[in-house]
């Protein structure tokens, strides 16, 4: 069958798949355009198949706050290569899920990836695009928070990103800060008080058994294990943390400074490096 260049260029604006793929696929369709999306929707899933034990250690990280500052979603949607991850079409879709997501606001990560993108579902699309780039893409990750106010930061190279909330409003500039301490030293918890009781246990075990190992008398060894806990909540809890751009005070004392009643109720982080 003759498949003409208006065909595949048709195709090709229906499905975004390259014209080599939109031609193949249309020739085996005897050029029926449903057939031929059909067949592209499969290649893409074939080759998804077939690298689903690869690593996607690349990619985009993304934070989006709405308007009214009172809701954020954070997104990472995750490839094999810093060279796809640069690709306009890849970033394009790491953009528009986060859109997306912003506005449906799904519960968990399997909603979102069932929420509609352009006539499709999302895990269909990232199928999609995996099928075209000849990489694996995973929705690695996605985070949603609701606050009274909620302050952002992308790391520049867009693999960083955090969302935090707070429980009053604070000025723009100060909810950025307090995003930026979060993706710069990485706590474990707003505070300590709410500090994951299975990490603590797993800190005070670490010490005790450092502890033995140096010699200290027995009686000794819980003292010094709970003063190694407290360096521990001032190095990797946020309330506690040195404020970095200061490097005087702590982080509560900045957000004291700025409003006495101001209080960080969560936050999400997500580094591709970690």
């Amino acid at each position: 069958m003759d498949i003409k260049a208006t065909d595949v260029a048709k195709l090709r604006q229906m499905t975004g798949a390259g014209m080599m793929d939109c031609k193949n696929a249309l020739v085996e369709a005897n050029g029926d355009y449903e057939k031929a999306k059909d067949i592209i929707r499969e290649k893409g899933k074939l080759v998804a198949a077939k690298r689903a034990d690869r690593e996607t250690t690349e990619g985009s990280v993304i934070a989006k706050v709405n308007s009214e500052n009172n809701k954020a979603i954070l997104i990472c949607l995750g490839c094999e290569t810093d060279f796809v991850a640069k690709n306009a079409e890849f970033q394009a879709l790491a953009k528009s899920i986060a859109e997306t997501a912003l506005i449906n606001f799904p519960a968990d990560l399997q909603s979102l990836k069932a929420v509609k993108l352009d006539g499709q579902t999302i895990e269909e699309a990232i199928t999609q695009q995996t099928g075209k780039s000849g990489e694996k893409h995973s929705l690695a990750t996605y985070s949603k928070l609701e606050a009274p106010y909620i302050g952002s930061y992308i790391h520049m190279n867009g693999k960083l990103a955090t969302i935090v909330g707070f429980n009053k409003e604070i000025s723009h500039e100060a909810g950025k800060e307090i995003a930026m301490q979060i993706t710069a030293m990485n706590p474990v918890s707003v505070s300590r008080e709410d500090c994951p009781a299975e990490v603590i246990a797993k800190e005070l075990e670490i010490y005790r058994v450092q502890i033995k190992e140096e010699g200290k008398p027995e009686h000794m060894v819980e003292q010094i294990a709970q003063g190694k806990l407290n360096k521990f909540f001032k190095e990797s809890t946020l309330m506690d943390q040195t404020f970095v751009k200061d490097g005087k005070i702590s982080v509560a004392a900045y957000l004291k400074g700025i409003d006495p009643e101001v209080k960080v109720t969560g936050f999400f982080r997500y580094s591709l490096n970690d």
